[in-house]
């Protein structure tokens, strides 16, 4: 069933369909499955690069043998906060923490990402990132310092003069020019490499046309960005 548990054969499956570099929809496709579960699948097992179908199983299955049995009272789903149904939310931010994994972040990064994403407060202390994501502070304070470089949470003083980090819609702006900008000491050091090489060497015309080409995402991300900014700043209509 597309919702049930992955079986060992499955994941034999997916493990091949990663030793032919086979997308996870495609993965995904072929299994009857989500993609989502897919990407979480192998993003939870080390990666397309070391996912084994053996191991994962193994692994698994220990996760479930240390879960707590579930009482049988019933079978509604347990309401979190505000109605939401405690298990779809806890699926759901395994899920986009997978899903910030495979686009790069690191695996607490992502978690703490996922967690300020999805309190309605969007803010959250240290203390309460650790105690929620059951993690040491130190562990919590690496994450923010490497989403405050990328400019994806900020820090404000409360009233107890505790620190909290935030995420909000002006962010997505400011993350979105600082990864644009990002590329301008690569265009330059490229093109400082077309001086030492020579502009008309091959080794010149190959840097010449990386930093042409960024040049021209850069200022295309940077305008599309001020152009949308107000998206951010519109009532959603629903």
């Amino acid at each position: 069933m597309p919702g049930g548990r992955l079986s060992q054969q499955e994941r034999q499956q997916i493990a091949l369909g990663l030793t032919d570099s086979l997308p996870y929809a495609e993965i995904a496709r072929r299994l009857d499955r989500p993609t989502s579960t897919i990407t979480r699948e192998v993003m939870r097992n080390g990666g397309p690069t070391a996912y084994r179908a053996d191991l994962a199983h193994r692994a698994t299955e220990r996760r479930a043998h240390r879960r707590r049995p579930v009482s049988s009272r019933g079978s509604d789903p347990v309401p979190a906060s505000n109605g939401r149904a405690a298990e779809a939310v806890a699926e759901y931010e395994e899920t986009l923490t997978t899903v910030l994994m495979a686009s790069g972040l690191p695996k607490m990064t992502a978690r703490v990402l996922t967690c300020l994403f999805t309190t309605d407060a969007g803010s959250l202390t240290a203390s309460a990132l650790a105690q929620r994501l059951q993690v040491s502070p130190a562990s919590i304070s690496k994450a923010i310092a490497f989403l405050e470089s990328q400019s994806l949470v900020r820090r404000e003083r409360d009233e107890r003069r505790r620190d909290r980090y935030v995420v909000d819609d002006e962010l997505f702006y400011q993350a979105t020019i600082a990864s644009a900008r990002s590329n301008d000491l690569l265009v330059a050091t490229a093109r400082q490499g077309v001086t030492i090489l020579g502009p008309h060497t091959p080794a010149g015309d190959r840097l010449e046309n990386i930093a042409r080409f960024l040049d021209f995402i850069s200022e295309s991300i940077t305008r599309a960005a001020e152009q949308a900014r107000a998206v951010l700043h519109t009532p959603n209509p629903r």
